[in-house]
């Protein structure tokens, strides 16, 4: 029975999985090099605002809250990259949710 509950989704063409894992490889490379060779307060805001882009719609509300709790935690134990990571958090949900309509 659950062999017939689970259908199998064919690719859209060969090897597209194994291309967009080379993608997601390439892109978290890239980040972790721009990360590295950046300032910690901008680096921290560029990683945090571009992956925050990729949130759900319907999870917005609770990363509102996650980025505004590292923001302010952030500023508070004065560590830029957490910081300066929330705020671009919190602003790429106010993005998500103003641009994506459920």
């Amino acid at each position: 029975m659950a062999e017939r509950a689970r259908k199998k989704v064919p690719e859209p063409f060969p090897g597209a999985y194994y291309v967009a894992g080379a993608i997601t490889l390439a892109l978290m490379l890239l980040f972790l090099a721009l990360g590295a060779s950046l300032p910690p307060g901008v680096a921290g805001f560029l990683v945090a605002f571009v992956l925050g882009l990729t949130v759900s719609p319907k999870y917005v509300p609770y990363f509102l809250v996650a980025g505004a709790f590292s923001a302010v935690m952030g500023f508070l134990g004065r560590e830029p990259q957490v910081a300066w990571g929330g705020v671009a958090l919190f602003l790429s949900q106010l993005l998500v949710a103003r641009l994506v309509k459920e």
